[in-house]
């Protein structure tokens, strides 16, 4: 056998990876924000083609609807052909597109004014109700979460276990709306401490706030003990714990930075799920949001109204996601590297 009878290795080309990023002189910041704001573009075009298509396949007559049964048929054919809803689908969805582009969502149906200024008008409220339930879900979700932990940390108290648990998994799985119903039927109803429903003073917003965090705060509250539950039993806490520190030290100091991130992360989709739980709790409590809104143009076929609304709504809820894998980033920055 020759020299040049030598089968050479067989040279396979490296699969591009993040890593080769830094190795073109790329940052992993520019990969990373450039993949998120590609899934976003697509997760938008996702939500407007879903918002168009799917309030259509309500069976019904929205203009017929709108100007009601005793008018004549040369009023609905003309205001159906002024509003564009004689064209084929794809045209109207073009032209949908077309308004959305240059901030034009159209005009309510119903209500005969813009759906931007009943988005600008309602769009307050729903956000009041969503912020104020997450902000009372971390306020109690992760002291709590801390604190079972610690009661129950290497097998203790067992029967404090099991309660916490049965508890908190039975509460985390009852829906908004019927634990809106008992709220208003014990504390409104019964003992007329607190209103049925609207907006106005503070003591309006109590039963809504509780009905859309009560569920909130037991789920997060079981994922938080899970996760101090593994950080209570690293080496270091072990080390700090051999050095005497205080208990409160302990756990604020260096049990705490560490479940920040995965309270973040729960925290963003929790939001996204609050401002989801919004249409059924303001529907109950009569709020003036985007929830009852949503709820009567779809009842009423205002498609520009319905197509609108849940827009926002699912962007609200995209953003969030972003500014949540934003932060964790900051926090973490190994994880725009393991971001898939």
């Amino acid at each position: 056998m020759t020299e040049h009878d030598t089968v050479a290795p067989l040279q396979v080309a490296a699969a591009p990876t993040r890593d080769n990023d830094r190795q073109r002189g790329g940052s992993p910041w520019v990969g990373f924000l450039l993949r998120r704001t590609g899934r976003l573009l697509v997760s938008i075009v996702v939500l407007v083609t879903v918002a168009f298509f799917m309030i259509r396949l309500i069976p019904g007559d929205p203009i017929r609807n709108a100007l009601g049964i005793n008018a004549a048929q040369s009023v609905v054919e003309a205001k159906r052909e002024a509003l564009g809803l004689n064209l084929p689908l794809w045209e109207q969805y073009l032209r949908f597109w077309q308004g959305l582009l240059t901030g034009d969502l159209g005009e309510s149906f119903t209500l005969q004014i813009p759906v931007t200024t009943v988005i600008a008008q309602r769009l307050p409220a729903t956000l009041e109700l969503a912020l104020l339930a997450l902000a009372v879900m971390l306020l109690l979700a992760i002291p709590i979460g801390i604190g079972a932990a610690a009661l129950t940390r290497g097998g203790r108290r067992r029967g404090f276990e099991l309660g916490y648990t049965t508890v908190s998994g039975f509460i985390a799985v009852i829906p908004e709306f019927l634990i809106g119903v008992g709220l208003v039927y014990v504390f409104a109803v019964q003992t007329h401490l607190l209103p049925v429903a609207g907006r106005g003073g503070p003591e309006t917003y109590i039963l809504p706030v509780a009905a859309l965090s009560i569920g909130a705060v037991a789920a997060m509250s079981r994922i938080v003990r899970a996760e101090a539950l593994s950080v209570l039993d690293q080496d270091y806490i072990r080390t700090a714990r051999a050095k005497r520190m205080s208990r409160w030290r302990l756990y604020m100091r260096h049990s705490l930075p560490n479940l920040l991130t995965s309270a973040l992360t729960i925290g963003g989709l929790v939001l996204g799920a609050l401002i989801a739980g919004t249409v059924l709790v303001e529907t109950i409590f009569a709020w003036p949001g985007l929830g009852t809104t949503i709820v009567d143009s779809i009842r009423t076929k205002d498609y520009p109204l319905a197509q609108g609304v849940v827009i926002v709504y699912g962007l609200i809820v995209l953003l969030v996601t972003l500014v949540v894998d934003i932060v964790l980033v900051v926090l973490d920055p190994r994880s725009a590297l393991k971001d898939n």
